[in-house]
């Protein structure tokens, strides 16, 4: 496949454009071509120039020809198509791999190893997706709090109540495959020509609930509303696991968790379980009026039709901290996304049409292992204190303790409402953010607004609303692994975001089909 990228076009370009000027530069007859087609399109903004950015791909009549291209533009290169292979080993699998977590690496690990035979069971400590959506939304109405079904757990996992972003910085050809995969049960095809690729949560409902049915008509077992409590080890082998609904005998198990399974990461530490500290970040959900952030990124092209919600990404440093944005939500809204009592987390969701009046992101420092002396007991020990004090400043209500960004940079307490309504759905309190976070988090932040609204004009200004507290923004444990996927337990593969291996849909997922390959290579199902 040839791809030729970085043409630039006007935002009233067509797709029909881009592909004459991409066979221009290849300066091939048509004839020779077998298809081509748009690849991927991104936005340049910058210099106030708003450009499309197009990538062209292209197969030949005879594929021995593609490879001459390879130097002839710098903008030109040659691609092998990814191909994903999966086999069975020779080894006998004597019982049914257990998968912990129904997230995107569990979800992915599972629809493998069901396709390949092996009849998975899934534990999930949450509920199924619809009964999930309910709870969640007596959370929000009523502040009734289900600690294991939540915007942290349940089918799904985190990503649900997010944006079903599918952006992701690793380079693996499994990528293509989950996105492949979530298209072929039900996600939009254009996901797959998107420079920034999201679902939607409204429309990853689905998709979830449709990989479901595949892995249960497969012959696997997905086992809702139960929890893994315990594993069994005999020999430093994984022999069985316990659960809210009995013990399962297992030689392999898949541990899936995603990042806010504390009270499971311990039990694992005490089975000797070899695990340490890892960074993460924590900070607010910073919300501005999307119009403003359109402005900001696109000038007095603001709100062409041709044009999508504005999106950024930004980050400064100072030291040894870092302070950037993280899961932008355009026409989003700010989730209420605690998973413990008396505690208040924030986190951000948009729905397909990204059609909401504010947009939102994190904004966050980044916290080190040494920060807590490696160890990751007390990483959890010191989200859970932000938690809780969150808790308290907002009123012991489950409400949000916020502050405007003008009272935050001059240190003063409270709201100066204007513009930017608050969407956390459970309500705000007038907060000061000093009794929120150590100094080195609000030093941190407030040197770094004035900077990042001189990089997007707006995104420091006034009225933008910050709310607290954002502690979920990975996972603060990592659980060591070998080159087979396994830690110091054998038949125990530490898989996705919780086990320190992924930050986001795309990669846990693809993390989750990478460790289930590795077990149909080494086993067959016997059984």
């Amino acid at each position: 496949m040839i791809l030729v990228n970085n043409i630039k076009l006007n935002i009233s370009s067509s797709h029909r454009q881009a592909i004459d000027k991409a066979v221009k530069l290849l300066a091939i007859p048509r004839s020779q071509i077998k298809d081509i087609w748009v690849h991927k399109v991104s936005i340049d903004a910058r210099k106030g120039d708003v450009k499309f950015v197009y990538s062209v791909a292209l197969k030949l009549a005879d594929p021995a020809k593609e490879d001459k291209f390879k130097n002839k533009h710098k903008d030109i290169s040659v691609k092998a198509e990814p191909q994903i292979t999966f086999a069975k080993g020779e080894r006998p699998m004597g019982t049914r791999p257990v998968i912990c977590g129904f997230g995107p690496a569990g979800i992915m690990a599972a629809l493998v190893l069901a396709r390949m035979g092996f009849k998975p069971v899934v534990l999930e400590m949450g509920q199924e997706i619809d009964k999930r959506i309910e709870t969640v939304k007596a959370f929000e109405e009523k502040g009734l709090l289900n600690t294991a079904s939540n915007i942290q757990f349940g089918e799904g996992g985190a990503g649900t109540f997010s944006d079903g972003k599918l952006t992701t910085r690793i380079s693996d050809e499994r990528c293509s495959f989950v996105m492949d995969t979530f298209i072929a049960h039900g996600a939009p095809r254009e996901i797959a020509k998107m420079a920034k690729p999201h679902i939607g949560t409204d429309l990853l409902v689905d998709v979830i609930k449709n990989i479901r049915k595949e892995i249960l008509s497969l012959g696997g077992e997905i086992m809702f509303d139960t929890a893994l409590t315990d594993i069994v080890i005999k020999n430093g082998r994984i022999t069985a696991v316990k659960t809210t609904n009995g013990e399962i005998a297992t030689d392999n198990l898949i541990l899936a968790t995603g990042h806010s399974a504390r009270e499971l990461f311990f039990v694992l530490k005490d089975r000797g379980v070899d695990m340490g500290a890892k960074p993460f970040s924590v900070g607010v959900r910073i919300e501005h009026l999307q119009s403003e952030i359109d402005k900001g990124l696109y000038h007095d092209l603001a709100g062409h039709p041709s044009l999508p919600k504005g999106e950024y990404q930004l980050a400064h440093t100072k030291g040894e901290r870092g302070v950037y944005t993280f899961c932008m939500c355009p026409g989003g809204q700010v989730v209420a996304a605690a998973s413990e009592e008396n505690t208040v987390v924030v986190n951000g969701m948009s729905r397909h049409a990204r059609d909401g009046k504010n947009a939102n992101s994190a904004l966050v420092v980044s916290v080190e292992p040494k920060d807590f002396d490696d160890d990751f007991t007390k990483a959890i020990a010191f989200q859970r204190k932000l938690e809780k004090t969150a808790f308290e400043l907002g009123g012991r209500n489950y409400k949000a303790p916020a502050q405007t960004a003008d009272r935050f940079l001059q240190g003063k307490a409270g709201i100066n409402m204007k513009r930017v309504q608050p969407t956390y759905p459970l309500g705000v309190t007038e907060a000061d953010f000093n009794k929120l976070f150590p100094s080195f988090i609000t030093d941190n932040l407030r040197n770094a607004l004035p900077v990042l609204d001189r990089k997007l004009p707006g995104f420091g200004a006034a009225d933008s609303l910050l709310t607290g507290v954002e502690t979920r923004t990975s996972s603060p444990v990592r659980i060591f692994r070998g080159e087979d996927y396994q830690s110091n337990i054998k038949g125990l593969y530490p898989t996705g975001e919780g086990a320190g291996y992924a930050g986001g849909i795309m990669s846990a997922a693809v993390d989750g089909v990478r460790v289930a390959q590795f077990i149909c290579e080494n086993y067959r199902p016997q059984y």
